[in-house]
């Protein structure tokens, strides 16, 4: 071993070592239908009035370290209860992090249905947390036993629920959401990522459970490149995590930008609304395809599976200039699954035609196994 990897090996935790960095395809000339964005861009009288926003922004300058005036725009917006309290983060990774680092000791544990966010256990091994995954039932229902046995095994001191769950796109049953609030001796992080798309949410239940603390992004709804995040709960909670928080995590760009998008969050809902009546057109569409199976989706994207392998399927679609997300390798539930966003009605063609010409060729032929 060379100096410099005996070196690492030496300084780097094995668990840090152990872990896979978190891979980003290259979506270069390609319809990129792989990371359940907002396909639309904003309107160009919006984005002339937003670039006038911008052009005095003092860049020279720290932002707001509280981000106060922010803050006030995001409790109008989620319609957040005054008793409860919010946390910003750079984006929802950032906030998971947080809650992580906050109660990672020595035995520690986090639970969650599995497949699901795979930030949920990268960042738990990362910070040497013990992840117990309990599998879905084979219609990504959660097997509820199986849960309540994990928690009474495990103990963990945090529960990720997805709501919708990514990569499967389904709601879990809220009962059996609420048996686990019940249950679970620590937090539990019911992730809304995909609010916009489901319309249901836990937010009306913070008041109920003094464990729940339900997470937010702005990513999904047209903001991805602005990194914000959001987690509200009790105010003992979000007094502890907001120890953790680095200084200026919510840089001015962001602040700014933010707080004007929503004086014009009108536009962004229509664009939801859009997204889900074109989920529906394209689910419908893709269901209708040869030996394609689809299933329900609450969020902005299907998962669905051809009949053939999804490798060869997925190489297929990226030779024809299209580019989704191969999901094969998880197994279990997902084994030979794909999941492709919802995209604009000409992006959602272009899928469509690819994965037809695709199905009809040799490209994939081979039946999985």
């Amino acid at each position: 071993m060379s100096d410099i990897g005996a070196r690492v090996a030496r300084l780097v935790r094995p668990e840090v070592r152990a872990l896979s960095a978190y891979h980003v395809q290259d979506a270069s000339g390609l319809v990129k239908l792989d990371a359940m964005e907002n396909p639309y861009s904003w309107p160009e009288d919006l984005r002339q009035e937003w670039l006038e926003r911008l052009r005095d922004v003092p860049i020279n300058r720290y932002p707001d370290p509280g981000a106060h005036a922010l803050h006030q725009c995001l409790r109008e917006h989620l319609r957040l209860p005054a008793a409860a309290g919010l946390l910003l983060g750079n984006g929802s990774d950032e906030l998971i992090q947080m809650v992580l680092m906050a109660v990672a000791r020595q035995g520690a544990s986090v639970v969650a249905p599995v497949p699901t966010f795979v930030m949920y256990e990268l960042i738990a091994r990362t910070l040497g947390m013990e992840f117990a995954g309990v599998p879905l039932a084979d219609d990504f229902s959660i097997d509820l036993p199986a849960m309540h046995e994990a928690i009474r095994v495990k103990r963990p001191a945090v529960v990720f629920l997805a709501y919708p769950n990514n990569p499967t796109g389904n709601l879990f049953d809220a009962q059996a959401m609420e048996s686990i609030l019940q249950a679970a001796p620590g937090l539990v992080i019911v992730d809304e990522a995909y609010h916009a798309f489901a319309l249901q949410s836990f937010m009306d239940r913070l008041a109920r459970y003094d464990n729940l603390l339900v997470l937010r992004t702005l990513s999904k709804q047209g903001l991805a490149g602005l990194r914000l995040g959001m987690l509200c709960g009790d105010p003992a909670w979000i007094a502890e995590l907001d120890k953790l928080r680095l200084p200026y995590n919510i840089n001015i760009l962001t602040q700014v930008s933010v707080e004007f998008a929503l004086t014009h969050a009108q536009v962004f809902d229509a664009q939801t609304a859009r997204i889900r009546t074109d989920r529906e057109q394209l689910s419908g569409a893709l269901g209708k395809l040869p030996g394609v199976r689809v299933w329900p989706s609450a969020a902005n994207f299907l998962l669905f599976r051809t009949g053939r392998t999804a490798k060869a399927v997925f190489e297929g679609l990226r030779r024809r200039g299209v580019l989704i997300k191969n999901l094969a390798a998880a197994g279990g539930v997902l084994s030979e699954c794909l999941r492709v966003t919802v995209g604009t009605p000409e992006e959602n063609r272009l899928f469509l035609d690819a994965l037809s010409q695709t199905l009809e060729s040799s490209d994939s032929s081979v039946q999985p196994g």
